[in-house]
C-alpha cells in the first residue's frame, strides 16, 4: 500500500511590538497561501518543505501538501487567520497518513494563541495520537512544552543567516525515514532557559552559540546523538514561552539525550553576559563610517600594489574582508522587517544624508506613498518627498518622522525578484512597484513591501550594482551577512530607532516568565524548565 505524507509549510516570526499587520494575504509574502499541488511550487528550493517532498519521493508515497504560507515577521496575525492556515493541515491529517512533516517557524503568535505552532502540534495530536510528527524550527524559536512533547522529531537551523534551512528539513527527513523504517527509536530531551538572548548576539560563528553550535554539529556526526539543536530564542514575540532553549534527540537512549542538553544550556547560561548587545551611539557609528570611507578611497587609489588589509574588530564582531575594495555595509539594524520592523524609519537614512557620505546605496526603505509619486512622476524626473517615517510604533512611544527629500527617479521596477544567493536560492518574492530616488550622493531603493536585504538582487533588479558603492546601507540585522558579506569590505553597525532594537529594556514585556536574565536578577542558574521524552 502507498504511503501517505502529510507535508505543510506555516512559518511566521510575531514581533509583539511591531506596527505592521499580518493579514492572510502576507502569508506568501503579498500573494497568499500556496494551497494544495500550487505549494509544490517550493519543491527543489532550499527550504525544509523541499526536503520533506525529497524523502516522500524516496519512499515512493504519496505527498500531500495542504499549505505553504510563509510571511515576512510583524505583528500577530487573526485567530481567523489562524484557524484559515491551519484548517488544510488537520483536515489532510484527518483523512489519514503515516507521517506528518512540518516547516515551520517556532515564533509564531496569534490572537488567542501565545503559542501558535504549540496549538497547531496538539490539534494534530488530538486527531491521531500515533503518527510520527516530523518538524523543522527556525533558528529564532521560543520553543514551548506543546512543541516538544507533541513532536516526534525536531530539528532546527544551525546558521545565522539560515542558509542550512534544506539541510535542516533534510536531517528531520532522514531520522523520520530511519523510524519508518524500523531503524531507530527517537527519544527527545528538551530544556529552556530564562534567559533574552539579544538577536544580535545569536551569531553561531562567534560567542557562545558557536560553542554550543559546534557541540550539536560534533555530537551529530560522531553518531551519539541524532540530532542536536540550539535555539536562541525571538525576544521580539512576548510570550510566558520566550527565552533560549535546545532539543537533542538519540535512538532509545534518554540518558545520554540528556546529558547533551544539559552541557549546551549550561554554556549558554554561564556565558549569558555574551548575549547582550550593547550598542554605540548613532553619531559614533556615522564619525567611524567617514573615516572608513577615506581608508577606502585611499586603499582603491593604491589597489594596483596595495596588499589586502586584515580583518577588522570594530568591536562588534569580526568582518572578514574577503573582498577588500567593496563597499562599507551600514546596517540600520533596529529597524529590520526581517524582524517585524515597519522598514520606514528614518533615522539613520537621515544620520547619514545630513553627514555628506557619498556614493552612498540604500535598501530597501519601504514607502508605498514616495512610490506611487516617483512613478507618477516618471523616469527622469526630479520630485521632493516627504520620504519615509509614517508609521508610529506605540509599543516603544515612537512617532513617525518622516524627512524632506529631493531627487532625480532614475529607475522603476515591477519589484518581482529571484533569489540566487545562499539564502531562500531559488524562491521569488515580491517588493511591489519599486522606484529609485537618486539625491546626488545616495541612491534609495524605495519599495511598496517591506523585504529583508539578503540578496543584493535588491540592488541589481533596479540597475544599482553594490561593489561599486563606497557604502550600503541595509536595513538589516544579520542576514545580510548571506549576501553582502563576500562584498564588503568593513561593517558598522548604527543603532537607530524600531522595534527590532537589540535594547531589550525598552519594551513592555507583560507575558514573559519573570524572572529572566538580562532585565532581572536571576538566582537559578539552572534551567527554569526541563523535560524529556
Amino acid at each position: 500500500m502507498t504511503r501517505r505524507f502529510v507535508i505543510a509549510q506555516i512559518k511566521h516570526e510575531t514581533n509583539t511590538f511591531s506596527p505592521v499587520p499580518t493579514p492572510l494575504a502576507s502569508f506568501g509574502h503579498g500573494h497568499g497561501p500556496l494551497l494544495g499541488r500550487d505549494a509544490l511550487a517550493l519543491a527543489g528550493s532550499a527550504s525544509p518543505f523541499a526536503a520533506f517532498l525529497d524523502l516522500a519521493r524516496e519512499f515512493d508515497a504519496e505527498a500531500v501538501t495542504p499549505i505553504a504560507a510563509e510571511s515576512w515577521p510583524s505583528n500577530r496575525a487573526t485567530r481567523d487567520t489562524f484557524e484559515t492556515l491551519v484548517r488544510p493541515v488537520l483536515d489532510a491529517v484527518a483523512a489519514g497518513c503515516d507521517a506528518v512533516m512540518l516547516d515551520l517557524h517556532g515564533a509564531m503568535v496569534v490572537d488567542g494563541f501565545d503559542d501558535a505552532e504549540g496549538e497547531l502540534l496538539t490539534r494534530i495530536r488530538a486527531i491521531d495520537p500515533r503518527v510520527p510528527i516530523a518538524v523543522t524550527l527556525d533558528y529564532h524559536t521560543n520553543l514551548s512544552p506543546a512543541m516538544a512533547e507533541s513532536a516526534t522529531i525536531i530539528t532546527g537551523y544551525k546558521t545565522y543567516p539560515h542558509v542550512d534551512m534544506y539541510e535542516a528539513g533534510q536531517l528531520a527527513a532522514r531520522i523520520l525515514g530511519r523510524l519508518l523504517r524500523g531503524e531507530v527509536n527517537p527519544v527527545m530531551a528538551w530544556g529552556w532557559l530564562p534567559l533574552l538572548a539579544s538577536v544580535m548576539r545569536h551569531d553561531p560563528d562567534h560567542g557562545p552559540s558557536r560553542t554550543i553550535v559546534g557541540l550539536a554539529r560534533a555530537a551529530e556526526r560522531d553518531g551519539r546523538v541524532l540530532a542536536a539543536t540550539w535555539l536562541p530564542s525571538f525576544p521580539h514575540a512576548d510570550t510566558p514561552f520566550t527565552g533560549c532553549s535546545a532539543v537533542v534527540i538519540t535512538d532509545g537512549d534518554p540518558e545520554a539525550a540528556r546529558l547533551l542538553r544539559d552541557e549546551m544550556l549550561e554554556i549558554a547560561w554561564s556565558r549569558r553576559d555574551e548575549f547582550v548587545f550593547r550598542a554605540p551611539a548613532l553619531a559614533e557609528s556615522i564619525a567611524l563610517a567617514r573615516d572608513l570611507g577615506s581608508a577606502l578611497d585611499a586603499r582603491r587609489a593604491g589597489a594596483g600594489d596595495a596588499p589586502a588589509p586584515a580583518a577588522q574588530d570594530l568591536g562588534r564582531g569580526v568582518l572578514s574582508a574577503a573582498a577588500p575594495l567593496g563597499p562599507i555595509v551600514l546596517l540600520d539594524h533596529c529597524d529590520n522587517c526581517g524582524s517585524g520592523g515597519a522598514q520606514d524609519d528614518m533615522t539613520v537614512i537621515a544620520a547619514v544624508l545630513e553627514a555628506g557620505l557619498d556614493e552612498v546605496a540604500i535598501a530597501p526603505l519601504r514607502d508605498p506613498r514616495a512610490v506611487a509619486a516617483m512613478v507618477a512622476a516618471g523616469v527622469g524626473a526630479t520630485v521632493e518627498l516627504d520620504l519615509g517615517g509614517h508609521t508610529a510604533m506605540p509599543d516603544i512611544g515612537a512617532t513617525g518622522r518622516p524627512v524632506r527629500v529631493r531627487g532625480t527617479v532614475r529607475t522603476i521596477t515591477d519589484g518581482e525578484i529571484v533569489f540566487r544567493g545562499a539564502m531562500y536560492t531559488g524562491i521569488r518574492s515580491h517588493l511591489g512597484r519599486t522606484a529609485v530616488l537618486d539625491t546626488g550622493r545616495a541612491r534609495i531603493v524605495v519599495t511598496e513591501r517591506p523585504h529583508e536585504p539578503f540578496d543584493p538582487v535588491v540592488f541589481t533588479h533596479c540597475g544599482i550594482d553594490p561593489r561599486d558603492c563606497r557604502f550600503v546601507l541595509l536595513k538589516s540585522r544579520i542576514h545580510y551577512r548571506a549576501g553582502f558579506r563576500p562584498l564588503a569590505s568593513n561593517l558598522v553597525e548604527c543603532s537607530g530607532r524600531g522595534v527590532t532594537s537589540a535594547d531589550l529594556s525598552i519594551y513592555p514585556y507583560r507575558k514573559l516568565a519573570r524572572p529572566i536574565f538580562p532585565l532581572d536578577p536571576v538566582p537559578d542558574p539552572r534551567p527554569s524548565a526541563v523535560a524529556s521524552r
